[in-house]
């Protein structure tokens, strides 16, 4: 795949990454949406933390797009996902479809941007085997 390909798809995982997290997570969040809180009750958390999770995600994702700290932002969010993942252990959901749904977007993520970011891949090389 050519330099400029693995770019243009590094940037559509990522677009497509920020837009979830915007639009299903952050969104609902800091809206107010009575969906998010649900969500949280359901979860085991207390009221009152909703929006304070919803400027933690929005923080990551701006982190995550700008270029000169896009790292910073993945690691951030994948500590995120991380706490979400135990979080859903901790409650028993299923395993493929909630559990590791945040290693699903963090795959997105980070193949997005080890696709767009040259410095990242020279980091992590794909090896043939």
């Amino acid at each position: 795949m050519s330099e400029k390909t693995m770019v243009r798809v590094g940037w559509l995982l990522s677009g497509l990454y920020v837009l979830f997290m915007l639009g299903a997570s952050v969104a609902p969040k800091l809206l107010g949406m009575e969906v998010a809180d649900e969500t949280m009750r359901q979860l085991g958390w207390p009221d009152g933390y909703v929006t304070m999770i919803g400027l933690i995600e929005l923080a990551c994702v701006l982190l995550y797009i700008w270029p000169r700290t896009s790292v910073l932002g993945a690691v951030l969010a994948m500590g995120l996902f991380g706490g979400a993942m135990a979080t859903q252990v901790r409650i028993g959901n299923p395993l493929f479809s909630h559990e590791l749904f945040g290693l699903y977007l963090g795959l997105f993520m980070w193949g997005g941007l080890w696709l767009r970011d040259p410095a990242l891949r020279a980091i992590f090389p794909w090896r043939k085997g």
